[in-house]
C-alpha cells in the first residue's frame, strides 16, 4: 500500500509539472488573484489530470488499439492548444506595451483574467498526455486505478497552488510584461510537450 501511494505521488509529481509552469504564468499575468480564484484555477487542472489517467486506463482497458492510434496524436494537440493560448496572450501583451500600459493597474489586471474557456484548454493541453498513464496502470483493478488518479489529481492541486502563489509574485513585480512573459511560457511547454511526444524522451 505504502508503495503504491508512494508510486502515484510520484506519478502525480511528473504529471503536474507543465500544469505547475503554466500555473506560475497565471499567476504573472494576475498577481491580484485571490484565494478562491486560485483553488478554482489549480481545480480544474486537478482534474483533468485525476480524469486523464482514469479515460486512458478505460481506453486501454476497452479500445486499446483506437487509443494506440490517437496516443501519436496527443504531441500535436497540447503544442496547437498551447501555441494558440500563448501567442495570444504575446499578442495582447505587445499591444499593451504599443499603448504605453495607460491603462489602471487594475483594469489591465481585469482584463487579462484567465476565461473558463482558456483555462479549459490550458488543462486539457497540460493533462492529455496523462492519458498514456493509461498503460501503465493498465493490469490495476478499477479501483486501484481510480484511487491512483485520485492521487494524482490532488497532487496536481497543491502543486499549481504553489505555481500560483510564486507566478503571482513575479507578476507583481513585471506587470508591464507579465501578460508577454506568460505567452511565451505557454509557447515553451507546448514545444517542450510536442518534443518529448513525438521523440519519446
Amino acid at each position: 500500500m505504502v508503495q503504491f501511494i508512494l508510486n502515484s505521488v510520484l506519478l502525480g509529481v511528473g504529471l503536474s509539472m507543465d500544469a505547475f509552469s503554466i500555473s506560475v504564468a497565471n499567476g504573472i499575468v494576475e498577481p491580484g488573484m485571490k484565494k478562491f480564484r486560485m483553488f478554482k484555477i489549480a481545480g480544474v487542472y486537478a482534474v483533468f489530470q485525476f480524469l486523464m489517467p482514469v479515460i486512458g486506463w478505460l481506453l486501454v482497458t476497452t479500445v486499446a488499439e483506437m487509443f494506440s492510434v490517437f496516443h501519436k496524436f496527443i504531441p500535436w494537440i497540447a503544442l496547437i492548444l498551447l501555441l494558440f493560448i500563448g501567442g495570444k496572450m504575446v499578442v495582447e501583451g505587445i499591444k499593451d506595451k504599443k499603448q504605453g500600459d495607460k491603462k489602471d493597474k487594475d483594469e489591465a489586471k481585469e482584463a487579462k483574467k484567465l476565461t473558463w474557456g482558456a483555462l479549459i484548454v490550458q488543462g486539457v493541453a497540460t493533462s492529455i498526455d496523462a492519458l498514456s498513464v493509461g498503460f501503465t496502470i493498465a493490469d490495476y483493478s478499477f479501483l486501484r486505478a481510480f484511487a491512483a488518479s485520485l492521487i494524482i489529481g490532488v497532487v496536481t492541486l497543491v502543486i499549481c497552488l504553489l505555481g500560483l502563489i510564486f507566478g503571482k509574485k513575479i507578476g507583481g513585480k513585471f506587470v508591464s510584461t507579465a501578460t508577454i512573459i506568460g505567452g511565451v511560457i505557454l509557447i515553451l511547454i507546448g514545444i517542450e510537450i510536442f518534443i518529448k511526444g513525438l521523440f519519446g524522451l
